[in-house]
């Protein structure tokens, strides 16, 4: 039986809780031996405050100590209204469900007026900042300096484990070395795998546009990356594409228990509750085992996610493969997942991988995907320069290649443009694992200093955003910025400014893969379809933005809403209808 969370925040507590008092009552005796009991209670009671100012001095007088050492200076602190940081929680949870990913930090920069400062929440002390040059520090030039961190570990162990994503040291080591030759040129460059699942839910979506209803895009292509990354990396087909596409809410009735009850929208939904309830920990901090007191939230969803990896895990080719007792010697056309049995059997750390590895081959690209078809609907020049383009180098029917995708420029410029608006991983941290600093590239501005055991927070979505970066139209969707001579004035010189990837010894492995399956489906969907509009009357009202919002001077017009807990998507779907292509419905 699990021990409960709340029990585990007791016991951890206890010494932090007890010490005041126990010095408080030792002082009281010895100096005051024939206090009364109000004296003494009233010593026990202020014990607490008085501890935490006395800690909290001592502590920001031997940060700026060192600091001076180094010849650093200390982040502006962010200050709470509320003692530890509760009023910061507070904020962080009531804008929660904004639509927006970054707009508790957005505020919180704003009021302070600088792109990097330090907030406290419940002793987690935490740097915020926007600087491309801080960035590379973390990610790159001072990499052995950062881990994930203890603190990032503990709150998402429960859905991540010990998997890639979430692992630190040799562990991390481990995993990176068995997934790197997975994504060489010889194993991206083979469509085929994509061909056959794009080829399939692009004939389901025509038979449902024409029964006369729109499809949800994100549930349609959420499907495609799924399957396709099941069987490019575990060698094994998922078939979510079997359960077919969900009709609007106004119709749901005419979803069949096929549909409802499919084993993979079981997986989906509660990988996806997963996901949203381990995120959620970070806004209760180090406290969040006295929110999920009884029992851990995010526990049930991961069986559920076991349960369906299990199948995977009970696949007969894999099986076979489990037989192999070389490390290393799983055949050139092995999965990944074959060749990390050869390393270790042990069920949990091959479950940890594959939920790792399904959230970035997964989520990540459905966003992007999603996020593409939400700007061609509000760019049909955009659409039909595409498509032009598509036509020009694939035609109207046949394949894509590898050196197709190479050559379509305006194609890799339209899915950065998309990454940089939506990055759809919007926020990251690393934790410091020694004093270090977060220098900046121009000499004369002091570095920050940064204690250890201090997560560092970087956020992409804003680093996307600033106009100081990206010139005075960052806030406008144009892939031309990556063509033209923008490319070279703002990010040539300063790469740390597009961050999609991550960056350093832990980029993503899965970048260039990525590209190629989002190109190789626009061509598809492009070469079938030529027009894209949001089909607002089947869009849930709850994801529709609020008529008249307040947006910033020169900004997208957004008319939904986004979610984010690990990755970042549209709230409740993206209800489109599409118009088929003249060369392909003749």
């Amino acid at each position: 039986m699990a021990i409960p969370p709340g029990l585990v925040f007791i016991v951890k507590s206890l010494p932090y809780v007890l010490y005041p008092f126990a010095v408080a009552y030792g002082a009281m005796h010895a100096l005051a031996p024939n206090a009364p009991p109000a004296a003494v209670a009233a010593a026990l009671l202020l014990s607490h405050p008085v501890f935490w100012i006395v800690e909290d001095a001592y502590k920001e007088w031997q940060i700026k100590r060192t600091a001076a050492s180094m010849g650093a200076e200390v982040a502006p602190k962010f200050r709470s209204a509320l003692p530890m940081g509760l009023s910061h929680m507070l904020s962080m949870r009531k804008h929660s469900h904004s639509g927006e990913p970054s707009t508790v930090t957005e505020k919180w920069v704003q009021q302070m007026g600088t792109n990097v400062f330090q907030a406290n929440m419940l002793g987690d002390r935490r740097i915020v900042t926007l600087e491309p040059d801080h960035v590379k520090a973390i990610l790159a030039t001072k990499f052995d300096d950062f881990d994930k961190g203890p603190y990032t570990q503990d709150m998402l162990n429960s859905l991540l484990g010990t998997g890639v994503f979430n692992a630190d040291g040799e562990m991390w080591k481990f995993h990176r070395s068995i997934t790197r030759p997975f994504f060489s040129k010889d194993k991206i460059a083979h469509f085929d795998i994509f061909d056959r699942h794009a080829d399939d839910l692009l004939r389901k979506v025509k038979a449902r546009l024409a029964e006369g209803f729109p499809i949800d895009f994100q549930d349609m292509v959420a499907r495609f990356t799924l399957d396709s990354a099941t069987e490019f990396l575990f060698g094994y087909d998922i078939n979510s594409s079997g359960a077919g596409l969900p009709y609007p809410d106004s119709t749901k009735e005419r979803n069949t228990e096929t549909f409802t009850k499919h084993p993979s929208n079981t997986f989906v939904k509660a990988f996806a509750e997963g996901q949203e309830l381990a995120v959620s920990r970070f806004r209760s901090g180090s406290a969040w085992r006295a929110v999920e007191f009884w029992s851990d939230i995010v526990q049930p969803r991961r069986e559920v996610v076991d349960n369906y990896v299990d199948r995977i895990l009970a696949d007969p080719e894999f099986q076979k493969a489990a037989q192999s007792t070389e490390p290393g010697k799983a055949s050139e056309s092995a999965s990944l997942l074959h060749h990390l049995v050869t390393y270790t059997k042990d069920p949990k750390v091959l479950k940890d991988e594959i939920i790792n590895l399904l959230v970035a081959g997964r989520d990540t690209t459905m966003g992007t995907l999603s996020f593409g078809v939400y700007k061609l609907a509000a760019y049909p020049e955009i659409a039909q320069r595409l498509r032009d383009e598509v036509l020009e180098v694939v035609g109207p029917t046949r394949r894509p290649s590898y050196e197709d995708v190479r050559e379509m420029k305006y194609m890799r410029a339209f899915i950065n443009e998309v990454l940089r608006l939506y990055p759809v991983v919007p926020n990251n941290s690393r934790t410091s694992n020694k004093d270090t600093t977060l220098p900046y590239k121009d000499k004369d501005r002091k570095a920050i200093f940064v204690p250890k055991g201090t997560r560092c927070s970087y956020n992409s979505y804003l680093i996307h955003r600033r106009t100081d970066l990206w010139g005075p139209d960052a806030l406008k969707f144009d892939p031309d910025r990556f063509l033209d001579e923008r490319n070279a004035k703002y990010l040539v010189h300063n790469p740390y400014i597009f961050i999609p990837f991550n960056a350093g010894p832990r980029i993503c492995l899965g970048q260039q893969f990525a590209y190629n399956e989002m190109s190789f489906f626009l061509v598809r969907l492009l070469q079938n379809f030529s027009t894209f509009t949001l089909a607002g009357d089947a869009q849930p009202a709850e994801s529709l933005r609020p008529e008249g919002a307040k947006a910033p001077e020169n900004a997208e017009k957004e008319t939904l809403m986004f979610t984010s807990h690990l990755t970042m998507s549209v709230k409740d779907g993206l209800w489109v209808n599409m118009t088929e292509a003249p060369a392909v419905a003749a």
